[in-house]
């Protein structure tokens, strides 16, 4: 018996050699999503749906395609998910405060509705460790899962990767920190990072008709969920092997999800119902829970419709609509709680469309808000009417559903369906270089006089990659520089190189010189050349009649779905690789 057992292992370990089980997370400013697949069965992908809820604190406690990103610490207990409940201080959004730097952290709704019951991310605890904690307890619960569906031998014997997702804008520093949190919650070095609209668009194309797609369709994906709010637009290049899109305008986002509705409720409650003697948080409870599951599905915006609220223990005032335990609001009412919310969303749709500078054949909305009947129609009536305004299936998984399948594509390029070939570049990317002085173009400008050339020089900025330049995925591409210093200055150890970038807000172009404009430092890449014996070092003469050390360089920069690579190649040898953000 105990042979056979051993037999089985040796079998499953040997098979699994080139077997990997991916797991996707959607890590979700409100709610968070988890789907997992093996690249051995990449055809069956699987969202958990179960999760632990503050009574029963197994697998059956609550179903649901994701959990909220909440937490609660009871002394050295950490409460997860559906663990937290209503009543009581909790700690939500800390995701932003990952990237402090992004304006739409704050919008005027969030300042005008805050939760009442939510701490500043700050409180008692860093955004990371919130992170890392809220990400360790989803991980351990999926592996959890994980057992009750797949044989020991397959868990044993097959390695785990994990995939995670950030928002597109989000800075080189953000994505480091994201990285660390999910290395810090057991998710491994291996970690794939992959940007939210993209996986979403991923998983929406995918799962629209093939034969009502054309090349040169575009289409504005509105990923509205339940914090944020983050659009992108896409070109279709080509249907065939797959479906490729290239990307027609930068992403925008911003801080309006649905959320808001239901603290714009709760304000118009306490505003109406609040002096009520009855008046309690049991009441607000009842009432939030029907407003959420009920009230914002149903309405559809006529005006003379009624919604019943429950606010059980009230007494009858018909002054104020109370009657048996239950308030009656208006359409109008409901109306007018909608109405902040979904105009930001119509204002950033809007302006999505408008940036693509091209026909957009249809808006797709996703995320939990994205299925929301009422955000539809008013979308739908606020654009030129030959735009489609489609929700397509699955849409509040479509971002993990899409990271799984991105994932599995890239582990097994034969499962790709849908490929992003280039994107939009969101900011300037550069160096500064050494340049023949003009008097024209450089008026004004320090120069000095450079030995080596026999001319003068000035430093100005070498844009490789412009703000909307289009940017192939996975693809290489170098730039050449030079470098010469006096043989007599003796063998330097080694050559570094600085990335620079502008963001360009106002868009009034790249900027010529590092000090003007927005420029700012990115990254430092240095070829480490101490190795090199000095007489294998190439030597010119300079114009002075001098010996020079001179040494040409590439820049090599590789894009990504969420990151980019740089590297310095001497001689076909790739010097200090670095990492930085999303272009």
């Amino acid at each position: 018996m105990d042979n056979t057992t051993s037999d089985m292992e040796k079998m499953a370990l040997e098979e699994g050699a080139d077997r990997k089980l991916l797991i996707a997370v959607d890590f979700g400013t409100t709610f968070s999503g988890v789907a997992w697949a093996q690249t051995r069965r990449p055809d069956v992908q699987t969202i958990i749906i179960q999760w632990p809820d503050a009574t029963s604190g197994g697998l059956e406690g609550i179903s649901s395609d994701k959990v909220p990103t909440e937490l609660r610490y009871e002394g050295s207990d950490c409460k997860w998910g559906f663990q937290v409940d209503d009543f009581g201080a909790r700690h939500q959004w800390f995701k932003l405060d990952l990237d402090p730097t992004q304006s739409r952290g704050v919008s005027d709704l969030s300042r005008q509705y805050p939760d009442q019951h939510a701490l500043p991310p700050g409180y008692n605890a860093s955004g990371e460790k919130l992170c890392t904690d809220y990400l360790t307890a989803l991980r351990k619960h999926t592996e959890e899962v994980l057992k009750h569906k797949l044989p020991q031998s397959i868990l044993k014997s097959t390695p785990i990767e994990y995939i995670i997702t950030v928002p597109a804008v989000w800075s080189d520093t953000a994505q480091a920190k994201t990285r660390s949190c999910a290395e810090a919650a057991g998710m491994g070095k291996q970690l794939m990072i992959i940007s939210e609209p993209e996986a979403a668009a991923i998983y929406a194309l995918h799962a629209m008709d093939p034969h009502s797609i054309k090349i040169g369709d575009t289409f504005v994906l509105c990923d509205a969920g339940g914090g944020t709010v983050d659009l992108i637009s896409y070109t279709v290049s080509a249907l065939k092997p797959i479906l490729q899109v290239e990307e027609a305008a930068t992403g925008t986002g911003r801080l309006c999800g649905s959320t808001f509705l239901n603290r714009i409720f709760n304000k118009f409650l306490v505003d109406k119902l609040g002096l009520n003697e009855e008046w309690d948080e049991e009441v607000v409870e009842d009432a939030m829970k029907r407003f959420e599951l009920v009230t914002k599905k149903a309405f559809r915006g006529n005006p003379n419709e009624e919604f019943v609220i429950p606010v059980p223990g009230l007494a009858d005032d018909p002054a104020q609509g109370v009657r048996r335990g239950k308030f009656r609001m208006t359409g109008a009412e409901v109306s007018a709680i909608f109405e902040p919310v979904v105009q930001e969303v119509v204002t950033l749709v809007r302006g999505q469309i408008a940036a693509t500078n091209k026909q957009v054949k249809a808006v797709l909305l996703v995320g939990g808000f994205g299925q929301n009947a009422y955000l539809r129609e008013t979308v739908r009536a606020s654009i030129d009417p030959s735009i489609e305004v489609m929700q397509p299936p699955n849409g509040w998984t479509a971002v993990v559903r899409g990271a799984l399948m991105k994932g599995l594509s890239l582990l097994e390029p034969t499962t790709a369906r849908v490929k992003v070939a280039s994107r939009s570049a969101r900011k300037h990317y550069g160096t500064e270089r050494m340049a023949k002085y003009d008097a024209v173009k450089h008026a004004k400008r320090p120069n000095y006089w450079d030995t080596y050339d026999g001319e003068y020089k000035v430093n100005d900025m070498d844009w490789f990659i412009r703000k909307g330049d289009p940017v192939t995925e996975d693809k290489s591409f170098k730039r050449q520089y030079h470098k010469v210093w006096p043989v007599a200055e003796g063998h330097n150890k080694a050559v570094s190189q600085d990335l620079l970038m502008s963001q360009d807000p106002d868009n009034t172009g790249a900027p010529t010189y590092k000090d003007s404009g927005d420029v700012r430092y990115l990254a430092r890449l240095t070829a480490d050349l101490s190795c090199i014996p000095p007489n294998d070092l190439a030597q010119k003469t300079g114009k002075d009649g001098r010996q020079y050390y001179s040494v040409h360089y590439d820049i090599e920069m590789t894009y990504y779905s969420a990151h980019t690579k740089y590297a310095m190649v001497y001689k076909n040898v790739k010097y200090d690789s670095v990492t930085v953000e999303y272009v």
